[in-house]
């Protein structure tokens, strides 16, 4: 890898990570623009790590708070302040969790075709739009409940397949069930939280039984760049989406889309 390939790997990785955009899409779509060498598992964990990190950091007091809270519910047998939304990750993550295990299992190389990958981005771009034109929705954080976290956590499940973007089936899910625009992306951004990292740990694990070497400055740059993109990523979409929409995006992917398509045929 040359420092070009570095560089805009972990920005790829730190902005479509949690934009509505699909980051397999893009990560199909730049090997077919240039002809770039693997990138390799230990560079895949260390953006990964990047985004993790960018998320724990943006949300450092929400966590903080949810975690004393359940604590302290552990203690005395009933929920305290914001000690549910700890359960609310766990289980939402439940579903995707058991997915990626039978898709592991059975093999998904059938579904990273570019056709496939070019059809699920425009399909869910579609059903974003919906999602976001014809259900104003009016419930916040503090409105959240279980039905929401199950229908949500089983939506992130169809992110497995290429394209579908985690990101954009959990905020159309949660637009669907009647909430804002802003919480139903605060959301699934703390619902990434356990599924990157157990994305980045399954990685780690692959990368260290290859033992392949590793090239600590590379990865330490992309960890650094993809922390960076991924930070301002979340806190200008939190603070934009709610005032532009989610249309711009839905526009980027049926345009991403069109030009997979045409790599396909």
């Amino acid at each position: 890898m040359d420092w070009i390939q570095v560089v805009v790997l972990a920005v790829l990785q730190g902005f479509t990570e949690f934009l509505p955009i699909s980051s397999s899409a893009h990560l199909i779509l730049l090997p077919l623009l240039v002809a770039w060498p693997d990138q390799g598992l230990a560079f895949d964990v260390a953006v990964h790590v990047g985004t993790l990190l960018a998320v724990l950091a943006y949300f450092r007091r929400d966590l903080m708070r949810m975690c004393r809270d359940w604590l302290r519910s552990l203690a005395v047998r009933h929920r305290v302040g914001d000690s549910p939304w700890v359960w609310y990750l766990l289980v939402g993550t439940v579903p995707v969790g058991l997915c990626g295990l039978a898709l592991n299992a059975v093999g998904t190389q059938g579904l990273r075709s570019v056709s496939v990958v070019a059809s699920t981005t425009i399909f869910f771009a579609l059903l974003l739009w919906w999602s976001d034109r014809f259900n104003r929705g009016t419930r916040g954080d503090d409105q959240i409940g279980w039905r929401d976290v199950l229908i949500i956590g089983a939506a992130q499940a169809l992110a497995l397949i290429p394209g579908t973007s985690r990101a954009g089936i959990t905020i159309t899910a949660g637009l669907a069930l009647g909430l804002k625009r802003e919480s139903a992306a605060r959301f699934s951004f703390l619902l990434s939280i356990p599924v990157v990292a157990l994305a980045g740990l399954l990685k780690a694990l692959e990368a260290w039984s290859s033992q392949a070497p590793v090239a600590w400055d590379a990865m330490f740059a992309g960890t650094m760049i993809s922390f960076v993109c991924a930070y301002a990523t979340i806190h200008f979409f939190l603070k934009l989406v709610e005032r532009v929409g989610l249309t711009p995006f839905v526009v980027y992917r049926l345009l991403l889309g069109v030009v997979l398509l045409a790599f396909a045929l």
